[in-house]
């Protein structure tokens, strides 16, 4: 079955492909199953740097014509150089770019017109606990918030609708509010 969306939005999203996915995985859901990966290595200090490249998916492994790196460290005030991200903006970086491509995402299956999105994301830890000074306080952040700014051709009330739907399909926002089964070990 063919899905035609008739719009007249143009915001980079290909929706029919996207529904033409929708439709395919429910003919065959074991193509569904992804798996993504991260490989990181120390630099020095609290310096790390994250490869991206391969992920399985479609029932196959994938190789990107390129690797993507995102490098992380602490700030100064940690006696660290600062020469990159810190961890936790990573991830509220992360949670901001998934809630963000959402609402493009929607926007353009509704015929909704973007002339911008911006998505400031802010996180409190109380570094106490990672420091382990007390037990009591965890050590990932305790709130997290973000405030969309988005210039559409629509109603308040559609925007709102626009990220209520990107908040609720939002892997990173999900895995940020249920609990997530994690392993660690050597390999």
């Amino acid at each position: 079955m063919t899905v035609q969306i008739e719009t007249t939005a143009n915001n980079g999203v290909n929706t029919e492909a996207l529904m033409g996915a929708r439709d395919a995985f429910a003919q065959a859901p074991e193509a569904a199953a992804f798996t993504f990966r991260s490989t990181c290595s120390w630099v020095d200090g609290t310096e790390s740097s994250n490869e991206i490249n391969g992920y399985f998916g479609l029932g196959q492994e994938h190789t990107r014509p390129a690797s993507f790196v995102i490098n992380s460290d602490h700030p100064t005030v940690f006696a660290a150089r600062d020469t990159a991200p810190a961890p936790p903006e990573i991830v509220l970086s992360a949670l901001a770019s998934c809630l963000t491509a959402g609402v493009a995402s929607v926007a353009q299956h509704r015929g909704i017109q973007l002339n911008s999105i911006k998505a400031h994301a802010e996180g409190d830890v109380d570094v106490r606990g990672i420091l382990g000074m007390d037990p009591d306080i965890r050590n990932g952040f305790g709130a997290i918030r973000v405030r969309f700014e988005i210039d559409a051709d629509a109603s308040e009330d559609d925007i709102r609708a626009l990220v209520a739907q990107s908040q609720k399909r939002s892997a990173v926002f999900d895995l940020l509010t249920n609990p997530t089964n994690v392993h660690v070990d050597l390999a």
